[in-house]
């Protein structure tokens, strides 16, 4: 067991928790529209969570994607 040195070889970058994640809901949930999450960050500006969306209707990723855009500044790239 390592506490500090070391890099853990099981740990995964968040980058791609979230796009195994995204991958997911489409895959395994079946949801048909799924955009790029939100990344939602903190008063220092860390990114906290990511907030995804999912739907079985096309009509509503443009809602989404419409209201992600008002924070387009906020993503992480």
């Amino acid at each position: 067991m390592c506490l500090f040195g070391e890099s853990d070889p099981l740990k995964t970058s968040n980058n791609d928790v979230v796009a195994a994640f995204h991958q997911r809901l489409k895959e395994v949930a079946k949801f048909r529209c799924v955009p790029k999450p939100m990344p939602m960050r903190n008063s220092i500006n860390a990114v906290v969570y990511f907030l995804f969306f999912a739907s079985q209707q096309p009509v509503a990723i443009k809602i989404v994607e419409d209201i992600f855009s008002k924070f387009e500044d906020r993503r992480v790239q």
